[in-house]
């Protein structure tokens, strides 16, 4: 099959943001890929856990642990290195110290970022409510029994106070973003015309398109899994009963996409519910005739039989098919495309244009970078951080 179907290739960026771009790639006009993983550059994960120390007033001289400070707010070094752990792999080489410092500037300038929306959520009333938050948190929740989530938590040392006053940081900086920049967007339909004009040719599918979900087992432990469950057949007696139960569970009417984020153990697809995207004919000319076979046969919303492959068993969906042609502007998919690419671009501009002013108007102290360059970089002890944790898998 191809790389896209079968053997994801190791990505750099995030996995939602490298499968979207990859999607992007494979479907000659599913622009809404290509830029919906950016449109929470501004924002921290939820599922990172980023959660703050209480805030003192500024000092003249700040303890070595306040890397900065906002408005007289403090983020502590501890703040910067719990997210900080979030983004170093614990299986991967050890970061240098070079690296570990400027990765840590970037994580304290988001830190910064947030500091600075969550007070101007405050102060114009958009906090989240406790109701809200609960919500959130429930919904959090909800994929693991109580045992599971505890567990979850107590490997990545919180508590489910932390996790809820994260969740409301994270509620409240959105409901300030969609007030001050989501409702000022307006896609009008000279806007969609014009895009369409100036990317007609895109909008032209050279050959036939499946887009395919998938379910992956492997018989091995795998080093990271990002399932909700956590789940993870280790051996070929484990796969096989793991693979049963999922298809008993298709058979019965489970949902494919829950499935898919709750059990399969492809690290890049599981939090897109498998999706792979659309993948052309031509990629599937160059896989095993028999998975060709499979997927050309099927029909759109079919589930396949377990196939076993070289490296475990996939359980495959054919989500939609699209034949080769012109697309016009008509074509209720091309307008949804459209719309949907022209209102992340402008999010994102309106984002970045907030974001500068609110900054501008902010008092902002960056004591890490001050001791960076006073050091010229040799800050031995600000690069060492904690073992990595794993992320926490909402």
């Amino acid at each position: 099959m191809s790389s896209l179907l079968l053997t994801k290739k190791k990505i750099p960026a995030g996995p939602g943001g490298a499968l979207l771009r990859r999607q992007a790639e494979a479907h000659p006009y599913n622009f809404a890929y290509r830029v919906r993983w950016a449109r929470a550059a501004t924002l921290l994960p939820l599922g990172a856990l980023l959660i703050f120390g209480a805030g003192c007033k500024q000092q003249k001289q700040p303890s070595p642990d306040v890397w900065a400070t906002v408005n007289g707010q403090d983020i502590k070094r501890d703040d910067v290195d719990k997210y900080y752990r979030t983004r170093v792999s614990p299986e991967g080489q050890e970061p240098s110290q070079e690296e570990a410092l400027s990765l840590k500037l970037n994580v304290l300038d988001e830190l910064i970022n947030n500091e600075i929306l969550l007070e101007r959520a405050k102060k114009l009333n958009l906090e989240a409510s406790d109701g809200e938050v609960e919500d959130k948190f429930t919904e959090m929740k909800s994929p693991f029994t109580e045992d599971e989530f505890q567990r979850q938590l107590k490997e990545r040392g919180v508590t489910a106070d932390d996790l809820k006053r994260d969740l409301r940081r994270q509620l409240s900086i959105q409901k300030l973003l969609n007030r001050e920049v989501v409702a000022k967007i307006t896609i009008t339909d000279q806007d969609v015309s014009d895009f369409y004009s100036a990317n007609k040719a895109q909008f032209n599918v050279a050959e036939p398109q499946y887009r395919i979900a998938q379910i992956v087992v492997t018989p091995r432990k795998e080093p990271q899994i990002r399932n909700r469950k956590n789940d993870d057949a280790t051996n070929e007696a484990e796969a096989q009963r793991k693979v049963k139960m999922l298809m008993d569970r298709l058979s019965s009417g489970a949902d494919f996409a829950q499935l898919a984020m709750d059990y399969s153990e492809d690290m890049n697809t599981t939090t897109t519910g498998g999706d792979l995207g659309y993948v052309p004919e031509s990629a599937l000319n160059q896989s095993d005739p028999a998975l060709k076979k499979m997927v050309v046969g099927m029909k759109p919303g079919q589930v396949s039989p377990v196939l076993q492959v070289k490296d475990g068993y996939r359980i495959l969906k054919l989500v939609t098919r699209e034949s080769p042609g012109q697309r016009g502007i008509t074509d209720p998919q091309v307008q949804q495309t459209i719309r949907d690419t022209l209102r992340n671009r402008k999010e994102q501009l309106l984002r970045a244009a907030y974001l500068a002013i609110a900054r501008d108007e902010a008092r902002v102290s960056n004591y890490l970078a001050e001791q960076v360059i006073e050091a010229a970089g040799k800050l031995p002890e600000a690069a060492k951080t904690a073992k990595p944790v794993k992320p926490f898998q909402p």
